[in-house]
């Protein structure tokens, strides 16, 4: 059995620490080591997208990398209790075509007692903004 620490149930130290892990994973872009946070047969809600198990997240990934460039994420704890997280969270990123965008969000993540995320949910809105109000930086 694969543990990923830390691992439910949580306290405020250990959430803001699986927070900030998937703040950091999310942000290599690196859709395998992401896929690895999460149970073989881990439930998304993406927006209007519905995926099922690391397969799916991993090309899910790549295609929403190759759409958003230059993605730069940041997540905020929002909530925490037993097996389950909220944050709270903003990326920025830019289409081909040179407009950028910051996407506002939130996610419920519920864990396996292993520390594997077996559901997130995630809701998320777009909005166009220029290069000079750009707030999330590497």
């Amino acid at each position: 059995m694969t543990v990923r620490p830390p691992v439910p149930p949580f306290t405020e130290q250990t959430a803001l620490a699986k927070v900030q892990a998937a703040e950091d994973a999310w942000n290599s872009r690196d859709p395998e080591r992401i896929a690895l946070a999460y149970t073989p047969d881990s439930e998304w809600r993406n927006r209007d997208r519905f995926i099922t198990g690391r397969s799916e997240i991993v090309a899910f990934l790549r295609e929403k990398w190759q759409r958003e460039l230059d993605y730069r994420l940041r997540k905020e704890l929002w909530a925490f209790t037993g097996d389950r997280i909220a944050v709270r969270f903003e990326y920025e990123w830019h289409d081909a075509d040179g407009q950028w965008w910051r996407s506002h969000g939130n996610e419920n993540w519920e864990f396996t007692p292993d520390g594997l995320m077996s559901r997130r949910y995630a809701s998320i809105n777009d909005v166009a903004i220029t290069a000079a109000e750009r707030r999330v930086l590497p």
